[in-house]
């Protein structure tokens, strides 16, 4: 768990710093001009939008099919706006690297290059690899409880939490999706459905933590803890859904339960004589590390890499380490529990 724990926490985090709408980009008079006159021409020197009403010559171009935007582009609901902010930003950050200047974020974002009509195409990639990596862990995981570890009598697992990690399998790779989709663009439905899909995870997260260090198994206990986690999280889902998104409550949200699921696992690993808790111990440092990613933040290498980037590649290793603990862990109850048999 400390892997989505600090991994999810940290990812809604690094979401949440990296979209205050106030930035020092937006605020510049140049660049607000430029976005004002584009809007007007559809133009940005050379540079033309055909989601915009205006070519070069000052024609219309929403005429024949031939004319119009590839469905790929219209799918991601780049608008007129959108590539007027596009390249003005292109076209203001030129001129203050020319000036020595160093590089400002416009709309919360810093200035990315896209690709294929890809906001992030870095964060994407890394995202998807970290969709990939539940993927597989929670299939390796499945092979290994159903195929490899004795059942008990009545053909159920002896391992008591294994539908419990099926959940947030599905959990961990419904999150991964919702980021995959909010790099590719960021619009207010794409955000508010990764945000909400992080915001699911850390909360599953945390009851599982509770219920694991706590060795909960009785039905009636865990549904006694887990009530009131879920009512909490599914208000605040709505809370930021269908009356505001904000983004401050968020942050205090995922943070204390973030903090909380930390304090749980590094205690437990620090006290219990589970074989593979240096795995755990791995994972808590080594996102902690990470996490200077996410406080050291800094403009897109070439304008692809960032530090968030960075941060999706560091969640990949620890991610197939986590799984490895919970195929560990479910091996080592399942002992446990045969010798007590006995």
């Amino acid at each position: 768990m400390a892997r989505c724990h600090l991994l999810l926490f940290l990812a809604v985090l690094s979401s949440i710093f990296g979209l205050l709408h106030a930035s020092a980009g937006d605020a510049d008079p140049i660049y607000s001009a430029c976005v004002d006159q584009c809007e007007k021409t559809g133009c940005v020197g050379d540079e033309c939008s055909q989601h915009c009403n205006f070519t070069s010559g000052g024609f219309p171009v929403d005429g024949p099919w031939y004319l119009q935007e590839p469905l790929y582009l219209r799918w991601k609901q780049w608008d007129c706006l959108s590539d007027c902010r596009y390249h003005c930003m292109l076209a203001r950050e030129k001129e203050r690297k020319k000036a020595g200047l160093k590089p400002v974020k416009y709309h919360g974002k810093w200035p990315f290059q896209r690709a294929n009509g890809i906001q992030e195409p870095v964060s994407v990639a890394l995202s998807a690899l970290n969709l990939a990596m539940q993927f597989h862990g929670w299939v390796s995981f499945f092979i290994f409880v159903n195929y490899k570890l004795p059942f008990r009598p009545n053909r159920k697992p002896f391992y008591e939490y294994t539908g419990l990690w099926h959940i947030y399998a599905i959990f961990a790779m419904n999150s991964w999706f919702w980021s995959v989709v909010f790099h590719s663009r960021d619009v207010d439905l794409t955000e508010k459905l990764d945000y909400s899909s992080a915001v699911a995870l850390l909360g599953f997260s945390l009851i599982l933590a509770v219920l694991r260090v706590f060795s909960v198994t009785a039905e009636a206990a865990r549904v006694m803890v887990s009530a009131p986690l879920v009512a909490f999280v599914t208000t605040h889902i709505l809370y930021l859904n269908c009356y505001q998104l904000d983004y401050g409550l968020n942050m205090k949200v995922c943070l204390g339960m973030g903090i909380l699921q930390l304090i749980l696992w590094v205690v437990w690993a620090g006290v219990t004589r589970h074989p593979s808790r240096w795995k755990l111990w791995v994972v808590v440092i080594g996102g902690a590390l990470a996490a200077l990613l996410e406080i050291y933040d800094f403009p897109p290498y070439r304008g692809f890499v960032d530090a968030h980037a960075l941060w999706h590649a560091t969640t990949i290793p620890l991610t197939y380490l986590w799984w490895s603990f919970v195929r560990d862990d479910s091996e080592f109850r399942t002992t446990t529990l045969i010798k007590k048999a006995k």
